[in-house]
């Protein structure tokens, strides 16, 4: 149930952040972050997707844990989420 909340927790900001960026794309910010958040580090997140944000501390402290949670993920499921988003980009530019 804690990572189920965590995750609406990071869709809503995401959402959030989305809704207020201006001039960029909401499909391509998520893929950054979405991409980050899967492979890169928690610094990468900051400097990277989120990096024009001022993100408190509290938030990076919940991303920090969530970035955990995915590394602890089984690889084989790391796997598929990593094939899951290389399939969505790869469908992205040939659109």
């Amino acid at each position: 149930m804690k990572g189920s909340r965590a995750l609406l927790l990071v869709a809503l900001t995401l959402f959030c952040i989305c809704r207020l960026a201006t001039g960029e794309d909401c499909n391509e910010f998520f893929m950054d972050f979405l991409q980050t958040l899967l492979v890169g580090t928690p610094e990468e997140l900051y400097e990277g997707p989120l990096g024009k944000y001022n993100v408190n501390e509290d938030a990076k402290a919940a991303m920090t844990e969530l970035k955990s949670c995915i590394d602890g993920l089984q690889p084989m499921h790391k796997a598929e989420l990593i094939k899951l988003l290389v399939h969505v980009l790869g469908s992205q530019d040939g659109a």
